[in-house]
């Protein structure tokens, strides 16, 4: 990984703990990396995780609507 440039991401307070490692640091950037980047325009990874884990809440009988309102109240929890 030649170039990198760094981001901000929030973690829990564990993850930050776990994250301390260089080396853990390293393979968990490397894995984010691959997981965000496309490997062509019709193909994204975190596109397909979310919608695998639509599915399996539908499977479950939630809706839509009620797999966007947990969403948004577990965004705003982390915002606080």
């Amino acid at each position: 990984m030649a170039n990198r440039v760094m981001v901000q991401i929030p973690v829990s307070p564990e993850a930050a703990a776990a994250l301390a490692d260089a080396d853990r640091r390293a393979k968990v950037g490397k894995l984010v990396s691959v997981m965000v980047q496309p490997s062509s325009p019709d193909e994204d990874p975190l596109a397909a995780v979310i919608a695998e884990r639509k599915s399996d809440a539908r499977a479950g009988k939630l809706t839509d609507r009620e797999i966007d309102a947990e969403l948004a109240a577990e965004n705003a929890k982390r915002r606080l």
